[in-house]
């Protein structure tokens, strides 16, 4: 049986070995890092510490199997990490030298926590908040994310939120499906970037 629950500050492990288990196109990345917690400074950290109320985490028999986690204002969001949260990690984590090709995944992460871009206005105008969800496998397809999805879209239409938008891996065809199942609309230039390897996806509340 899966519970879904509000997040503790006791699950942040779980949830940085999570983000890392399907950080690679929605499969398990462990192989591509030798410093295993670099996915979650980036993709569960900022969130646990500054809006643990918008985190839920869905629990079973084996422990903490997935969560989903975002925030309802983008823009505040990412404007309280660039100066409470980057430059921490900017100092322990140098930026990289030499030519990109021939970076570790490591080393592209690190450059990420150095040069962080702003969700632009054209996207967050109309879709003000935003979310991530990841599942292990024991979790997928059984309503899990669609359970999580639910809650917090509930949680950010109470809070008055008009819009909720997301990326996904282009080559995570498992995401690709999900989330135009549950209204999600695939977006384009020049709402969002240009890019061969994100899909953008919208969904007014």
């Amino acid at each position: 049986m899966v519970t879904l629950r509000s997040f503790s500050p006791s699950d942040i492990d779980s949830l940085y070995a999570i983000s890392l288990a399907t950080g690679h196109a929605g499969g398990d990345a462990w192989h591509l890092y030798i410093d295993g917690r670099l996915m979650g400074h980036i993709y569960v950290g900022p969130y646990a510490k500054f809006s643990p109320e918008t985190v839920l985490v869905a629990e079973d028999d084996e422990g903490v199997g997935g969560y989903i986690l975002g925030v309802f204002d983008t823009p505040a969001f990412e404007a309280r990490l660039e100066q409470d949260w980057w430059p921490g990690l900017r100092a322990i984590y140098p930026e990289p030298t030499g030519p990109s090709s021939g970076w570790t995944a490591d080393e592209r992460r690190c450059f990420m926590i150095h040069h962080l871009r702003r969700t632009p206005e054209s996207l967050t105008e109309p879709y003000p908040a935003h979310l991530h969800m990841n599942l292990l496998p024991r979790m997928q397809r059984r309503g899990t994310g669609t359970a999580l999805l639910e809650r917090w879209i509930t949680m950010a239409r109470k809070a008055g939120v008009k819009g909720i938008h997301l990326s996904a891996n282009a080559a995570n065809t498992g995401a690709l499906h999900f989330w135009p199942r549950r209204g999600f609309e695939p977006l384009s230039p020049p709402v969002v970037p240009v890019s061969d390897t994100t899909r953008w996806y919208g969904r007014k509340v």
